[in-house]
C-alpha cells in the first residue's frame, strides 16, 4: 500500500505525541483525587489555555463522562468534545477527543506511599490537518513544551494545596 501524503510531501500521518514526567510529593490516591475526581473543577487551573469547561454527562466523573471545553492556545480558539476512557483510581485517566482525534493520559504510580507519585502525563495529537503538515516541526514542539508546562503546573498546584491543608489541620488542633 502507498501513502499518497508521503509521495506529495504533506508530512506523515504518525501522531504527534509530548510526554513528560515529574515527582509530586503526595500520595497517588489524593493526586488522583485532583485530577480524575476534580477534573471539570481543577483542569482550568492546570492548563490555563482552557477558558471554558462543562461537563456535559451528569453525575460524578467517572469512566464514560463527557465534557466539552473551549481552549485559547496562541490566539488560536478551538472548542472539542472529550470523553473518559480509562478512570482508574489511584492509577491512570485517559480523555479522548470526541470531536478532534487527541489522547491525554494522566499516569501515576505511587513511590513512596502517601509522600510521592510519578506523574507521566501524554499528550497525542493523533492526526494532523493536511494544512498544518508544513509546521509539523512546530506543531511536535509545541505539544512537548505543552506536556512539561502541564505536569509542573500540576506538581505545584496540588503541592501547595497538599501545604494549605497540613496548615489547616494544624491549626484546628
Amino acid at each position: 500500500m502507498f501513502n499518497l501524503g508521503s509521495m506529495l510531501n504533506l508530512g506523515s500521518n504518525d501522531p504527534v505525541i509530548g510526554k513528560a514526567h515529574i515527582t509530586v510529593n503526595c500520595s497517588a490516591s489524593a493526586l488522583f483525587h485532583y485530577l480524575g475526581e476534580g477534573l471539570f473543577e481543577n483542569y482550568p487551573k492546570w492548563s490555563p489555555e482552557v477558558k471554558e469547561l462543562e461537563q456535559i454527562t451528569p453525575g460524578q466523573v467517572m469512566l464514560g463522562t463527557e465534557g466539552r471545553q473551549v481552549r485559547v492556545d496562541q490566539g488560536r480558539r478551538t472548542e472539542s468534545k472529550f470523553k473518559i476512557s480509562t478512570y482508574e483510581p489511584g492509577g491512570r485517566l485517559t480523555l479522548i477527543g470526541i470531536s478532534d482525534p487527541f489522547r491525554c493520559t494522566y499516569e501515576l504510580q505511587e513511590l513512596n506511599p502517601k509522600n510521592s507519585t510519578r506523574l507521566t502525563f501524554s499528550f497525542e495529537l493523533l492526526e494532523i490537518l493536511p494544512i498544518m503538515r508544513p509546521f509539523e516541526a512546530l506543531v511536535r514542539v509545541a505539544i512537548k513544551d505543552g506536556a512539561e508546562r502541564t505536569v509542573q503546573n500540576i506538581k505545584r498546584l496540588v503541592e501547595a494545596e497538599q501545604s494549605r491543608q497540613a496548615v489547616n489541620n494544624q491549626e484546628s488542633l
